[in-house]
């Protein structure tokens, strides 16, 4: 295994900091703080600072504190104290080098994954202090530039990955022919009014991963699903705007998924094996915009998976013979309550499920999600190094037979991955639906059908 992660500072290039930093005056930087404490936060932040009594029982709550030989700056009141209570106690009149340190610490020394709150004996969301630091920096204009440059995709073509408007319909198109192979009469039903769900994605899956959009198909198909998905913009339920502080383009990405499903008339939604994207439908964008709820109800792959099992729409031919272990996602566990469901799922699939200790809502964060993953390649090494706890987790179920390791969630996926090469765990790493996929019962096809 890999040395432990040091905790001495390194100088890490990023162009969108370097450059925001070096247009900032003291004026300004006072005038942004003092606006957004004083005009978009009140008696959460205010009661949140206050109750905090500097214990530190949140210390050991945290995948970086842990990772980093207990070193206190990586602490959840460490980072908060190192941020909002010195920009509070010096009323705004804090230094440009100040606020890089500051963007650094909100943006990659901390996933937003709301462990650390579990342990607070007052409750106090370290998240919510830490997402106000990163609106602060946002306003400032020292985002790091990886990050701020999805920002721009999702402002520029309403979703992460500057797919353009063509390109979407022409790749549901191209899995769809891949799929008939397959099943000749299945069909991926575009601009379909009235059906009983939209199925919405995150933009990396026709980018990199199309074939999930073909099993999910499939996975619809067999069910007898009277579902749809759109031709048009608001297709990608993704939302990195949501973890750079752009609440305005968060709002207008939110709105134009609600929009979508609105227009076609459609029951409720269901989004794919996303965790950051099923925050920002169901609890952030949504509210931003003066929804307390959504305005169509949405629910989460895993919840989707349960249902159509649950009401036996998919039959299993064999389950999946592998031992697997199962990483719960801050956002759909943490946040969304799904661990029980993604169980029932999961042993309903597979033969031999191992659970990683600790797990449930209880689980390391993968240290991919909250935004830190899509800070880009600068930071790639400090995200190893700060989840080592999560390697050795790791390495312990894998020791006790696990050797597929399922990720219900993109980040955690991609994030989870980085760290199995490095660590050299050698976890086989899959979603749900390419192991339901596997091991579902499909229609038989007639020799004269195949193309």
């Amino acid at each position: 295994m890999a040395e432990p992660a040091k905790s001495e500072e390194k100088i890490i290039s990023d162009i969108g900091l370097d450059v925001g930093i070096s247009k900032l005056t003291d004026d300004r930087i006072e005038k942004e703080i003092n606006s957004v404490i004083k005009n978009e936060t009140g008696a959460r932040l205010k009661t949140y600072v206050e109750t905090c009594i500097h214990c530190g029982l949140c210390s050991e709550a945290c995948h970086y504190y842990l990772s980093h030989d207990n070193d206190p700056r990586f602490s959840p009141v460490g980072k908060v104290k190192q941020t909002m209570w010195e920009m509070l106690r010096k009323k705004g009149k804090v230094s440009p080098d100040f606020i890089k340190k500051a963007a650094i610490i909100a943006h990659t020394e901390c996933n937003l994954c709301k462990r650390c709150a579990q342990y607070c004996p007052f409750g106090i969301d370290i998240a919510y202090i830490i997402t106000v630091v990163r609106r602060i920096i946002h306003r400032l204009g020292c985002t790091p530039q990886y990050i701020q440059d999805t920002a721009h995709s999702h402002s520029v073509t309403m979703n992460q990955m500057w797919v353009k408007g063509d390109e979407w319909p022409d790749t549901l198109q191209w899995q769809e022919e891949e799929a008939q192979a397959e099943i000749p009469t299945l069909r991926i039903p575009l601009e379909k009014e009235g059906a009983d769900i939209m199925y919405s994605v995150i933009a990396p899956e026709p980018k990199f991963q199309a074939q999930l959009i073909y099993q999910a198909a499939v996975i619809m198909d067999v069910a007898c699903v009277n579902w749809t998905m759109p031709a048009t913009m608001g297709w990608d339920n993704s939302d990195m705007a949501m973890f750079t502080g752009d609440n305005e383009i968060m709002g207008r990405i939110k709105r134009a998924h609600y929009e979508t499903a609105s227009r076609l008339k459609v029951k409720r939604i269901v989004m794919g094996e996303c965790g950051h994207a099923f925050r920002s439908v169901y609890d952030m964008g949504n509210r931003w915009l003066g929804w307390q709820m959504p305005p169509i109800p949405i629910v989460h792959a895993i919840d989707f998976y349960y249902e159509i099992l649950k009401e036996g729409r998919i039959k299993i031919k064999k389950k999946y013979e592998t031992p697997v272990t199962l990483h719960d996602p801050c956002n759909v566990v943490r946040g969304g309550g799904l661990h029980e469901k993604a169980r029932y799922v999961v042993n309903a699939i597979c033969e031999n499920l191992i659970e990683m200790h600790p797990n449930r809502e209880h689980n390391y964060c993968c240290c991919a999600g909250g935004g830190v993953i899509n800070c880009g390649p600068p930071y790639k090494m400090t995200r190893i190094n700060g989840n080592r706890v999560k390697a050795e987790q790791l390495f312990a179920v894998k020791a006790r037979g696990a050797k597929t390791l399922i990720a219900p969630c993109h980040n955690c996926h991609s994030g989870l991955e980085d760290i199995n090469h490095h660590y050299g765990i050698g976890q086989e790493i899959k979603f749900i639906g390419d192991i339901l996929y596997e091991v579902m019962e499909k229609p038989e096809v007639e020799e004269g059908e195949k193309e």
